[in-house]
């Protein structure tokens, strides 16, 4: 069995998505595969009082592995356990539970794929740094690096590489936009191969990826559906706030694709300006109820409307604290990404590093 480690120097840099695209990759090619996220630090509990992993259970389901998502993260860091272990109450050496529970998911499969710390940080309270994991389970480490900016991912790749030494496989670049294309590709990329560093890839920004679904914004919001027309898959690219006039609104609204529109429930004059322009949902606040000219409207355009409790600022907040963080949970998103993995990242490299043909 062969095992890959994929971790991050930050979170929400796209290393969930890449564990979730080279799964289905690897798949496809026929052959088996295991996944283990040796710790986890934001575990939720079940309806049975167990606690499980998120990514665990997510990856379950999109890979259709047959493991109970409660085995497939073996040390789960609790606040509880974390003061134990400051207490010196818990200093059993952690590593043991990881690599057995590798060894067993690992049983039988072609290639274990291992999801690493949010960042390179993690893990070293606990005694079960990324480095000691991946050292001892024998798996490369590639390292996803989201973009801010231009010195600032050359020094990521270094820290990186310092921090994992002999397990450092390579890093792919994310979140990449269209105008730092040219630096990454021309300078830093070229730059950091000469110091014998892999480069596998840079992933573009895409927006589509960061969407939220309106599924996922009833849930978030707690909202109440005020129209029959709903697709809980469609995605929303753009936010925006609709309080100002209406002629301000409509010249911003007409710059906007794909956009929800976050405005009171009593201001029909903007919901309607919004419905004139690509509107994807309207989220009313303040559990004011629309006008029925609104609903009208939005049922014959195909538009949904959300009723929420909060008010305007703290409905953008709770979306702002979300967006940009969801998962490949929509076949759209997982073929956009899978798509953007082969145009712009060596999975070769990856391959021979596995012995896969």
């Amino acid at each position: 069995m062969k095992a890959i480690y994929i971790t991050s120097t930050e979170p929400y840099s796209g290393k969930s998505a890449v564990c979730l695209a080279l799964g289905r990759k690897l798949q496809a090619k026929g052959l088996k595969i295991g996944y283990l996220k040796p710790v986890s630090t934001q575990p939720w509990r079940t309806s049975e009082g167990h606690l499980v992993d998120e990514d665990a259970a997510f990856f379950c389901k999109m890979l259709n592995l047959n493991e109970n998502p409660t085995e497939l993260s073996p040390v789960i860091i609790t606040p509880s356990i974390l003061r134990s272990r400051l207490k010196g109450l818990g200093t059993e050496d952690l590593l043991d539970k990881i690599i057995q529970s590798a060894g067993r998911i690992g049983k039988g499969k072609d290639v274990l794929i291992l999801e690493g710390g949010a960042s390179l940080r993690e893990g070293y309270t606990m005694g079960i740094s990324n480095l000691r994991v991946a050292e001892a389970l024998g798996a490369p480490a590639l390292v996803m690096i989201r973009y801010h900016k231009e010195m600032q991912i050359i020094d990521d790749v270094f820290a990186a590489r310092i921090k994992l030494g002999e397990q450092y496989l390579g890093v792919i670049f994310n979140h990449v936009p269209e105008e730092a294309r040219p630096f990454v590709e021309e300078y830093a990329q070229p730059y950091l191969q000469e110091q014998g560093i892999t480069v596998l890839g840079n992933l573009p920004s895409n927006p589509r990826l960061s969407a939220l679904c309106i599924g996922e914004l009833i849930d978030l919001l707690g909202a109440e559906v005020l129209t029959e027309c709903l697709d809980p898959h469609a995605l929303v690219e753009v936010f925006t706030v609709g309080a100002m006039t209406v002629d301000a609104a409509l010249s911003r609204f007409r710059r906007q694709q794909n956009k929800a529109v976050i405005t009171g429930g009593d201001r029909a004059d903007i919901q309607l300006a919004a419905l004139e322009t690509s509107t994807v949902v309207l989220i009313l606040t303040g559990y004011l109820h629309p006008s029925p000219v609104v609903l009208q409207q939005a049922e014959s355009l195909g538009v949904p409307v959300l009723l929420v409790k909060r008010n305007t600022m703290e409905t953008v907040e709770t979306i702002e604290r979300a967006y940009g963080k969801t998962r490949l949970g929509q076949p759209e998103k997982v073929d956009a990404f899978m798509h953007l993995l082969d145009e712009n990242v060596a999975l070769d490299i990856v391959y021979k590093t596995l012995e896969i043909d």
